[in-house]
């Protein structure tokens, strides 16, 4: 497991930012590649462990798992004299996570699903949510902790922890990335540890979720879903049409309330009772609406801006 380890010339806390848990999440491997690369580190206060490849073997077979099949992401924290995933598990958890103050962990949608750039973590947590908000994405979503998760190791260590989803497995996705560098820096701003600096455009501020659930086919057939990820729908409307090959049926998918659009099925094809559309809802669901064409524009700009 590759770790870098950068000591400021300054005292301030550790920072772990972690890739590759689920060894098919590569944006993750390329935002910490390109914070690695950053002039702003000269200027660190504190200790950054940058982990870009948690599960090696994973990401060597383009796979979710271990080669025994098992979820790296629910073995935590894992045993010295387990399985390959349990000693893994372990390192990480005695090497990193027991070294660390806070931790900041990069994942993507699973395997032709794309996710919104969001935030996940314990947004009861005063200080977390203060992190999760700096991060700067549209979304938070205070997410229930899985049992043998990071997350819920790092919950039973005091130890502070987002979980930044964006973009879909196996695919690099530049605004994901991109975003995905600025928000660990922010959070490094927010924790000291790199030097403060005012935004150059008015920024949009993250939304929390109420709650979030899948829209699923009623049916199995070609789906020609007609949403995209940040689209804001209102209850009734059509979000998908499910049809069958031979062209004998067409089934309406709709909206069951009004939300905003978080998650995204890439797959043409579906089975009966598969996850279609990811819809969270707000109170506000048109401002989160708003916050999303910000937060778009902003890195269109940059992208031109660094062009």
């Amino acid at each position: 497991m590759p770790v870098q380890v950068i000591n400021g010339r300054r005292a301030g806390p550790v920072l772990f930012v972690s890739a590759a848990v689920h060894g098919d999440e590569i944006n993750g491997v390329e935002i910490i590649r390109r914070l690695l690369k950053l002039r702003t580190l000269r200027s660190l206060r504190g200790t950054l462990l940058a982990v870009p490849v948690v599960n090696v073997l994973g990401f060597l077979n383009m796979s979710r798992y271990l080669p025994d099949r098992r979820d790296l992401n629910r073995c935590f924290p894992g045993s010295g004299r387990g399985s390959a995933a349990a000693r893994l598990a372990n390192l990480f958890a005695s090497e990193i996570v027991g070294k660390a103050d806070y931790g900041i962990d990069l994942h993507t949608g699973a395997i032709h699903r794309a996710n919104l750039p969001q935030i996940r973590a314990d947004l009861e947590h005063e200080e977390t949510r203060e992190l999760a908000a700096a991060f700067g994405v549209p979304v938070m979503i205070n997410a229930a902790v899985r049992e043998g998760s990071l997350r819920e190791l790092a919950a039973s260590r005091d130890v502070p922890l987002l979980l930044y989803e964006a973009g879909e497995a196996l695919r690099f996705d530049e605004l994901a990335i991109r975003a995905g560098v600025r928000g660990v820096q922010r959070v490094m701003r927010r924790l000291g540890m790199l030097p403060s600096r005012e935004p150059k455009r008015r920024e949009a501020k993250p939304v929390t979720a109420l709650e979030s659930g899948w829209i699923r086919s009623p049916q199995s057939g070609i789906v020609h879903a007609t949403v995209r990820l940040g689209d804001y729908v209102k209850k009734g409307d059509v979000i998908a049409n499910v049809r069958d090959p031979l062209g004998s049926s067409d089934t309406v998918i709709t909206a069951a309330d009004d939300g905003v659009v978080i998650g995204l099925s890439k797959l043409p094809l579906a089975h009966e009772g598969d996850a279609i559309v990811h819809v969270a809802a707000f109170r506000q669901p048109t401002r989160v609406a708003r916050s999303v064409e910000e937060f778009h524009r902003g890195h269109r700009e940059d992208e031109a801006d660094s062009g």
